[in-house]
């Protein structure tokens, strides 16, 4: 099960980066065009969200059965002491956990906005900082605070 929920948490990530572009994509455009909010740009925002959700479902999940977090939990001061254990125990998930609140925030806010320009300039900015931070928690093949490969 482990090996089938790493790779499903792998997988879905790709879904997450680019479903958060797209957003930020049409948010971008509809912003500085000064676009109509449309029932699309409306089921993007939400899909985002959703796809992003799921991926905190997963994740958590992993972070309950992991072996690397069983471990930083159970030994915690020499845990501390290596990275690996550090990040996927600590920094990996408050860091997603928190850009998974910040994206929801955003794509709250943003449904209840009543004028579209300012529905596309929350997407924007709450959307943008989400998916900095998740950029900066992903552990890329070239992270140097723990590094995965692109697809497990």
């Amino acid at each position: 099960m482990y090996q089938t929920l790493t790779f499903l948490h792998s997988l879905v990530r790709w879904f997450v980066l680019f479903s958060i572009l797209y957003s930020i994509f049409r948010a971008y455009k509809g912003y500085f065009q000064n676009l109509h909010f449309s029932k699309t740009d409306n089921l993007v925002r939400h899909w985002t969200a959703t796809i992003a959700h799921i991926q905190l479902v997963v994740g958590i999940i992993l972070y309950v059965k992991s072996p690397v977090v069983m471990y930083f939990w159970k030994d915690f001061s020499q845990a501390l002491n290596h990275m690996d254990s550090l990040f996927f125990g600590a920094i990996h998930s408050c860091l997603m956990l928190s850009a998974i609140v910040i994206l929801t925030i955003g794509s709250s806010m943003a449904k209840r906005k009543m004028i579209d320009k300012e529905k596309f300039k929350t997407m924007l900015v709450w959307f943008s900082i989400a998916l900095l931070i998740i950029v900066i928690a992903i552990p890329w093949p070239f992270s140097p605070l723990a590094n995965r490969p692109y697809i497990r």
